[in-house]
């Protein structure tokens, strides 16, 4: 296969401080965590207590009935979106199946809505509203999370009889990219570009036509190595054994290449790749991590990589939460951009939080971890205070709540995002010992 180049043409900053050394880590990353003082504890309870009770009075604003097209009630994110979109849907519908009591129909309703929004093409909406499937943007295509809801959905129900019916047509689904978006010779699949990922102006992706299909991702790769645990369990449950270990051994060999052709062990983190220039693209983005959310990195790269670029407030970490992008990234800013590209270029997201969260728990930073939670719960605080509800992201750098601002809202507001923030809860909860449903 390609050698690599000698690491990238792209920007390095990130990778290293202004001096050419890395980074000295902040304090409260070295193993382990200071504890913290008794009145704080009794004072993070307090406010945990205080936002849990404000994410259960929004809950139910997430949910909205069938209509028209969306033949089933279906998961929204609030602010001013009222349709079923794909990752957005299935983080809640996760959130709402560890409920008590537990409420794992949202994620057979997901996966049922997804079956029904299939294009003239074979591809799939991302976006589903109830006039029909949003296809405007060609990049608006679903994200590998099908096989995952609906294995999700079937375990939890103990109701495999649906998912035999549907079975043909969700594993051609979430094994359509290995006919478009496979690069053969390192075993590695590519988003279109950073609007197809979700991260929309991720720029350890990038939107340039010209890369299209180009970049080999970690956090589609991640996704995608989900995807196979996933179809490989249905197919386990459905007697289909050969199919069980062909998809099985898929998700080993996608392991293998991720950890053999994304790893820079002078660098210490994976890295995108880019396969027409067989240069890593050396952006110290969220997305990077996602591998260890999935569980698929060895230990000590996890937390070599943890170490150096995630508990560091040179790069990702805040007194809020943590960042999008490493500060040091040349694109680095806080602009409240949404139209037509959100921006995950800087902002504290929620749901990259989620998934910097359970990389630590997968890894042995349960101290770490557990900070994640307060400095996010001490941030949700504050913005429920100001306007009663949640925004999508935050300014990094401050704290403050940056999208949908009023100016975005259609109803004139400001925030009323609520969506897989929810997935704080879950975080809370994960501390207090109740396993990661999404543990495959």
């Amino acid at each position: 296969m390609p050698p690599l180049a000698n690491h990238s043409s792209q920007p390095v900053a990130g990778t290293n401080s202004p001096r050419g050394a890395p980074p000295k880590p902040s304090t409260v990353g070295e193993p382990g965590l200071r504890e913290t003082a008794p009145e704080d504890d009794s004072a993070a309870a307090s406010e945990q207590a205080q936002v849990l009770a404000h994410l259960e009075r929004l809950r139910p604003t997430v949910i909205k009935p069938a209509h028209k097209f969306i033949k089933y009630p279906y998961c929204i994110p609030g602010g001013f979106y009222d349709q079923q979109w794909d990752w957005d849907g299935f983080f809640i519908a996760c959130h709402l199946a560890a409920r008590n009591p537990p409420q794992p129909q949202y994620l057979k309703y997901w996966t049922l809505n997804v079956l029904s929004s299939i294009l003239p093409d074979g591809e799939v909406a991302a976006c589903i509203s109830p006039d029909g499937p949003k296809t405007g943007h060609p990049s608006l295509r679903l994200k590998p999370f099908l096989a995952q809801g609906a294995e999700l959905a079937a375990r939890l129900l103990d109701d495999y009889g649906w998912i035999d019916e549907h079975y043909a047509e969700i594993a051609r689904i979430a094994t359509r990219r290995e006919a478009t978006h496979f690069i053969k010779p390192y075993g590695l699949y590519a988003w279109d570009n950073a609007m197809q990922s979700g991260a929309d102006n991720n720029p350890a992706v990038g939107n340039d036509p010209a890369a299209a299909r180009t970049v080999a991702a970690c956090g589609m790769n991640a996704l995608q190595y989900r995807e196979y645990l996933a179809l490989a369990r249905l197919a386990g449950r459905l007697g289909r054994h050969t199919e069980q270990a062909g998809y099985a051994a898929k998700a080993a060999a996608l392991r293998q290449a991720v950890n053999e052709h994304l790893w820079d062990a002078k660098a210490e983190s994976y890295w995108n790749l880019h396969a027409g220039t067989h240069q890593w693209c050396r952006r110290v983005s969220y997305s990077n991590f996602v591998p260890l959310w999935a569980g698929m990195v060895p230990a000590e790269r996890a937390q070599a990589m943890i170490r150096r670029y995630l508990w560091n407030d040179a790069h990702l970490l805040t007194p809020y939460g943590l960042r999008s992008l490493s500060r040091q990234d040349p694109d680095y800013n806080n602009r409240n951009m949404i139209i037509p590209y959100s921006n995950w270029q800087g902002p504290i997201w929620p749901i990259a939080n989620y998934f910097f969260f359970v990389g630590l728990m997968n890894y042995g930073f349960r101290d770490e971890a557990r900070e994640v939670v307060r400095r996010l719960t001490r941030l949700y605080l504050r913005d429920l205070e100001f306007c009663g509800s949640l925004h999508e992201n935050y300014d990094a750098e401050t704290g403050q709540p940056l999208a949908p601002s009023a100016a975005q809202s259609k109803h004139g507001l400001e925030g009323g995002f609520l969506g897989w923030n929810l997935l704080l809860q879950d975080m809370t909860e994960m501390l207090d010992g109740r396993p990661n449903l999404l543990a495959l």
